[in-house]
């Protein structure tokens, strides 16, 4: 699953910071107790030397059997190989009657030799914090500074980082709406940081070799495709007239036709490329309102030979008027080749359904029983199932018109045995 980078670093930070302070808490925890320990341990010793001190003074001290106010007792040895006058620390539990429950103590017990010369042992007792409330206590202490601690970060990110990567999202979506000849339309990224300058600058320098690159092509096709124009009409007029000499074969006739027909396949496909270069270097600039209905109905009219040559069925589904501003040039070629299209890829005795609504308009036809290649249907050359005398400019020419329109997408879709192809205008969303 993909996450933004904000996220993804504050899911990093979140882990890092929690195993950094279970690592701390540990050692933290280790080393407050041993110097809880070590104090403590130093005063039971302090206890000792001062109760010593008493007892020597105060021989009926050695009475003293039982934990008191003074919280020490005084035991006689009974066993002599028993006896030990070193000082010996341990943690244990006492009863307490304030809380009910066993309680922490430090013990020292050390034996000494009193006055009489008899040997004592002398415990001390004194409490210590409870380990498990300073668990408690440093994990309550420490998950709130964890939370502290990614609240913080949660909010660097949604003030500081996300100002600073702002001018990176700037750029994503340069790169995301950018097209060829429409840098005008792209966001200025203003940032002082210079890694996403010089990012900026790698990004504009590359725009601009792409598009002199394709600035250089479109005048090649352009200048290729009128270049061509007069040969072509010189070369055709001159097979005609050739064609007119009555001493020639049959033979011969069919092969000057042959001949005269790839060449006017040579000037469609010229004219087309002439019409994509212009439509791209948009020399179509007059734009008025144009109602579909009425003109998708004068090229049926126009193209009637057409539909009764191949006994093709037209039907018309009105739901409603679908208008669109536009150059009135460009908005004919664009009906014209969906029509001529939906004619060449029929089969005899078919049909072709245009279906107007407020917002689109639908064209579809019968002919070949499968879809065409979704990613492929409008790009240039690309013939599919189509005949050999198909340039495979057409749905170029169308796709080419409608990018230079924002307000107007088109798509394709196979549906219940019939190739559609869609315009839509207004919010309707823009798919190819």
């Amino acid at each position: 699953m993909q996450v933004s980078l904000k996220n993804y670093t504050l899911r990093y930070l979140s882990i890092t910071f929690f195993v950094i302070i279970s690592i701390w808490a540990a050692c933290f925890y280790a080393y407050i107790l041993d110097e809880v320990y070590d104090n403590v341990d130093d005063g039971l010793k302090n206890q000792k030397i001062e109760i010593l001190r008493e007892v020597y003074k105060y021989p009926e001290l050695l009475n003293t059997s039982t934990f008191g106010i003074a919280q020490f007792r005084i035991l006689p040895v009974t066993d002599s190989t028993k006896f030990f006058e070193d000082n010996r620390l341990s943690s244990v539990f006492f009863y307490m009657p304030y809380d009910d429950e066993q309680e922490p103590y430090r013990l020292l017990r050390t034996g000494f030799y009193a006055a009489d010369r008899k040997p004592y042992h002398l415990e001390i007792r004194t409490s210590t914090v409870e380990e498990d409330d300073l668990i408690y206590d440093l994990t309550s202490a420490l998950l709130v500074l964890y939370l502290v601690l990614v609240l913080g970060m949660y909010l660097i990110n949604e003030s500081v980082l996300r100002k600073a990567w702002k001018p990176f999202g700037t750029i994503l979506d340069n790169l995301k709406h950018y097209r060829f000849g429409k840098k005008e339309n792209l966001q200025v990224v203003h940032t002082n940081v210079l890694e996403f300058n010089k990012l900026d600058d790698e990004i504009q320098r590359m725009w601009k070799r792409n598009e002199d690159v394709f600035m250089e092509q479109k005048r090649f096709i352009e200048n290729a495709a009128h270049e061509l124009q007069t040969p072509l009409a010189i070369t055709i007029n001159k097979l005609e007239l050739l064609m007119e000499d009555e001493l020639l074969s049959e033979s011969q006739l069919t092969q000057l036709e042959d001949t005269k027909r790839s060449l006017r396949r040579l000037v469609n496909l010229n004219k087309a490329l002439l019409m994509l270069s212009r439509i791209e270097n948009r020399q179509y600039a007059e734009m008025e309102l144009v109602n579909f209905n009425t003109l998708s109905k004068d090229l049926v009219d126009d193209l009637s030979d057409l539909f009764t040559f191949k006994n093709i069925h037209v039907e018309y589904v009105e739901q409603g008027v679908f208008e669109a501003m536009m150059n009135k040039g460009l908005a004919v070629v664009l009906i014209s080749n969906l029509l001529r299209n939906a004619i060449r890829h029929n089969h005899e005795g078919g049909s072709i359904s245009l279906v107007f609504q407020s917002q689109r308009l639908s064209i579809a036809n019968t002919g070949f029983p499968q879809p065409l290649d979704n990613a492929k249907v409008f790009q240039r050359f690309y013939k599919g199932t189509q005949d050999g005398r198909s340039n495979g400019l057409g749905l170029a020419i169308v796709k080419s018109i409608i990018d230079s329109y924002a307000s107007l997408a088109i798509a394709y879709e196979f549906s219940v045995g019939k190739h559609v192809f869609t315009i839509s205008s207004g919010n309707l969303e823009k798919t190819v």
